[in-house]
């Protein structure tokens, strides 16, 4: 390792970082499977154990406390069962829920994954996609003026599950850049003109040709770095690795550096946590982009959402 990025490493312990967007509980149910069921043409899976994991919005704090760096987080739960468990599974990954807003009658956002010999063999889904009242928007929004002066950077994660209207997004990328500060956002969908003047987005590349009608990815990265009027723009390409834009120059390709992939769940919110880190503890976007590949790798590697540790970057090679 250089020591120009040993010493960026040693600077991400005092970075603070500020998230805001969709939280989810990512719910394991982890067993064998020994016989198919009489009733149906299905696996009976014996559980075996449960795991309960922050997701969405909620996984890229968890990543960037485990890059040392400080997360404070922001986002919405159901007032229901799931949403305590959320909370506690925050608090026990030191992650505070200080700004988890608890929305009557909303489910909280749950993605419920049944594995049997680390083999994913179903998804169940509890979800609402409703945007959400107008005052809880004007409170995230206000959230968001108050924590902005204490923070290094802004990432928004848009997860489309309901909290990041187009007017919400727009007044949250008027206050981060009213005040100076980066703001990274993990898109979704196709109208990509809500993220009109953020710094830096990182749509994977199907996303990135959707949202552009354009399949090929210089020709897409360069006319969405154009439109949006971004500073940067990194599109993810899983086994392909990723490429970079920048405003007035190249794309750079980077190689995906994974030796096996098991599971692609929660890469993206590895990616931009690491960006985020490096970026607030001033890195350029080329340097924060080989080190989000990095990190992307090693995570890629690991069945289910999977944490990236600052120790798993200063044992590469970077």
């Amino acid at each position: 390792m250089s020591l120009e990025i040993n010493n960026l490493l040693e600077k991400f312990a005092q970075v603070k970082i500020l998230i805001i967007g969709d939280v989810m509980l990512d719910r394991y149910w982890m067993g064998s499977v020994t016989r198919i069921s009489p009733e149906a043409p299905v696996p009976v899976v014996n559980l075996e154990r449960e795991i309960l994991i922050a997701g969405g919005a909620a996984n890229v704090a968890a990543n960037i406390k485990g890059l040392t760096a400080t997360p404070i987080l922001v986002g919405v739960v159901g007032n229901d069962s799931d949403g305590k468990y959320f909370k506690k599974v925050l608090e026990k990954n030191g992650i505070n829920s200080e700004y988890i807003i608890t929305v009557a009658d909303r489910p909280t956002t749950v993605k419920t994954r049944v594995l049997a010999h680390q083999q994913q063999i179903a998804r169940i889904d509890q979800e609402t996609i409703d945007h959400l009242p107008t005052e809880i928007e004007n409170e995230i929004s206000n959230i968001a003026e108050k924590l902005i002066f204490e923070t290094d950077l802004l990432i928004i994660s848009d997860y489309n599950k309901g909290l990041l209207s187009k007017e919400l997004l727009a007044r949250l990328i008027t206050t981060g850049n009213k005040f100076g500060k980066k703001i990274l956002i993990d898109p979704k969908g196709k109208n990509y003109e809500k993220y009109k003047k953020g710094t830096f987005i990182t749509p994977n590349q199907k996303e990135a040709y959707e949202a552009t009608q354009i399949e090929d990815i210089n020709s897409a990265g360069n006319k969405l770095l154009f439109d949006l009027e971004l500073e940067s723009l990194l599109i993810t390409q899983g086994e392909n690795g990723m490429t970079l834009f920048r405003k007035n120059q190249t794309p750079v390709h980077l190689e995906a550096l994974a030796r096996h992939v098991f599971d692609v769940t929660g890469a993206g919110d590895t990616v931009i946590s690491t960006l985020g880190v490096a970026i607030a503890a001033g890195a350029g976007f080329l340097t924060a982009a080989k080190i989000a590949n990095i990190a992307a790798g090693f995570v890629v590697e690991e069945v289910g959402t999977t944490i990236i540790k600052i120790d798993k970057l200063r044992e590469s090679n970077i």
